[in-house]
């Protein structure tokens, strides 16, 4: 597959859920710079364990890439040094990727898919998970598949992330930012996949939804009260 055609994206409040059991500050944002990071990572990582959680896969992005010292930087790296076991659309077990998308709408339909899969990999479908939602902006080049080009269509398989992961592994040793792309589980939603941590700019916590399934796959989903 050729490589499909790089375009400036400027999206605005582009959104993503986030289990709230994570925290929102860590090591990453009482950090003021990577050389600071890279000194308690040498002092610490093989006696701390909290560091070491905290840091995951760090190692496998260049150090250049981190961000450190601002707002909800932990945030923002969490996506990154914390993979999904089996990946995602755009990204694998090795390092993963800011995902988010417009509208909200689609931000809710892509979480709750993902959530329910997680459940029915342990066989529950009665149970709460609380979402935190954050909004990010975006102001740079990204590869942009979607146009409706057939050789796109392997890597929008429901069901197999094995094209588009393999995809995203030639695009990011490219030196790609990233990817746009249509959304699978929300018709006529937009979703990005960011590669590049720094890119993922203005981060901040919007509110609170509550997901509940009560023996079904689809979730019910309510937005918590401001005081939850």
């Amino acid at each position: 597959m050729d490589q499909p055609p790089v375009r400036r994206i400027s999206w605005r409040a582009a959104a993503r859920l986030i289990p709230s059991r994570y925290p929102s500050v860590g090591l990453f944002d009482r950090v003021a710079s990577a050389d600071d990071l890279e000194a308690i990572v040498e002092l610490e990582s093989w006696t701390n364990d909290r560091v070491n959680v905290e840091l995951g896969v760090l190692h496998t992005i260049p150090r250049e890439e981190w961000v450190t010292g601002r707002s909800l930087a932990s945030v923002v790296m969490a996506a990154f040094c914390h993979p999904h076991p089996r990946g995602a659309r755009f990204s694998d077990a090795q390092r993963g990727a800011w995902y988010a998308s417009r509208p909200l709408e689609t931000a809710l339909a892509e979480s709750a898919f993902r959530r329910t899969q997680e459940l029915q990999e342990v066989g529950v479908l009665d149970a709460r998970v609380q979402m935190r939602l954050y909004l990010s902006d975006f102001r740079a080049t990204f590869h942009d598949i979607r146009g409706a080009d057939p050789a796109f269509a392997p890597l929008y398989d429901p069901e197999s992330y094995a094209a588009s992961q393999e995809f995203a592994r030639r695009l990011l040793a490219a030196g790609s930012h990233g990817v746009v792309y249509r959304s699978v589980r929300h018709r006529g939603g937009e979703c990005i996949a960011c590669f590049r941590p720094k890119l993922v700019q203005n981060v901040r916590a919007a509110a609170h939804y509550e997901f509940r399934w009560t023996g079904t796959p689809t979730p019910e989903i309510s937005r918590l009260a401001a005081s939850t």
